[in-house]
Order: structure tokens, then sequence, then C-alpha cells
């Protein structure tokens, strides 16, 4: 296991930076807002916002999580995240960050997916992982990232990782936006209920095997 201390250095570095070049979310206006438990989201007109107690109110407990000791429960994929925002960790409210545990297993993918609102730092804890992301001339980069290592992955841009090693890996990744949003491509594409013919011609397939994409990203779908 790499020493901690590492992935504080880490973090240190992605945060005092990322006001400067990589600064998603508005700044905060106070030193911190510990969201008020008797309060959901309220929705204005252009964003939604976790309303703060009183500053007096808040605690050391507020801006400690203990919750990433231990993997996530894993996917078909050999992927298991768990990802932690101010509704499971009140100190990060307002600050513009956001982060992820996340585990592969041996051979385990995490499939390619993009944040709309935040670039992503990515640390390999431990293991070797295949890593790269696409730009928008789909020139793609990538390579195996070992442990002690970092990737980052510039905001909106189509990334993905895979697990080469022979042991589980497991990767820390710190997001400069605490609701950096997830759109999954495979997910996307043959899960959302985009009209069958279209995917027809954009893919080259046939009914059937769109049918069958379709059950397999989206159960729901009956075709």
């Amino acid at each position: 296991m790499v020493e901690k201390s590492w992935v504080l250095i880490v973090l240190v570095v992605f945060i005092m930076h990322g006001d400067e070049s990589l600064a998603s979310d508005p700044d905060p206006i106070q030193d911190f807002c510990i969201p008020n438990p008797k309060f959901g989201y309220i929705k204005t007109a252009h964003l939604s916002i976790l309303p703060c107690k009183n500053s007096s109110e808040a605690t050391t407990d507020d801006f400690v999580f203990s919750g990433l000791k231990s993997s996530g429960n894993f996917t078909d994929t050999g992927l298991a995240t768990f990802p932690v925002n101010p509704t499971i960790f009140p100190g990060i409210n307002t600050l513009g960050i956001s982060f992820v545990r996340a585990d592969l297993k041996v051979g385990g993918i995490n499939p390619p997916h993009f944040h709309p609102r935040a670039t992503e730092i990515a640390y390999v804890v431990q293991g070797s992982v295949y890593s790269g992301f696409v730009d928008s001339n789909n020139r793609v980069f990538s390579r195996v990232i070992e442990q002690g290592e970092v990737m980052v992955f510039p905001k909106g841009l189509l990334h993905f990782q895979m697990n080469v090693g022979e042991k589980p890996s497991t990767i820390f990744a710190c997001l400069n936006s605490q609701n950096p949003g997830l759109q999954k491509i495979p997910s996307a594409i043959f899960g959302s209920g985009i009209n069958e013919e279209l995917l027809e011609k954009a893919f080259g397939l046939n009914h059937k095997q769109i049918g069958t994409m379709r059950r397999r990203f989206d159960p729901k779908t009956v075709n």
C-alpha cells in the first residue's frame, strides 16, 4: 500500500490549483457550509443548493469521512465505486470538490464515460491500470499507470480504465465539482431510448443486435 501521505499531496495540489485553472463550481462566500439536515436541495433558476446550518453548529465530524476503508459492490464488469459528495460528506459542500474510490478486479474495467462538469485526477493506490482518455480529435492518450502514479482526465472528455495486473487494483480520484455528473457511454446509447432505426444506421447493427444491446444496458427495455 502506498504511503497515505502521497494521497494527501495529490489532493492538496489539485485543490490549490483548482481555482486558478480548473475551477468548475462557484467560489464559496464563507469559510464552509455544512448542509442543514432539516432541508433537502433548494432548486433555483440555475442550480440546486444545500442550505447551510449555522456555522456555530459545525463540528469536527462534519469535516471527516471514514467511508472509504473498504470497496463498494462490484458490477458485472469487475468494477466497484464509492462516490462521495456533500450529501454523505457535509464538509465538502460548496468547496467545489468530490471524490471516489474505485476498485477493479483482475481484468475488470471502468467502461468509457465522462463527467460533463468536472476534470478528474486519478491516483493508483495499488495495482496496474490501463488508463486513458480521448480528445475531441479522437486521439487516444493512454498508458498503464502503476501504484503511486497519477493521471488527469480533462473536463468533459471520454475516459476509461482496466486492471491489467495480476492482483486487484484500487484507485482514488478527485473531481473539481461537488456535482460532476456521470455519463456512461454504453448506457447512454443503448439504455436511453434512442430511436432504434437511428442506432441501426449509426452502428451498422440489425434489429436483433440492437435488442441484445438494449437488454444488456437497460433490462427494463422489452424488444
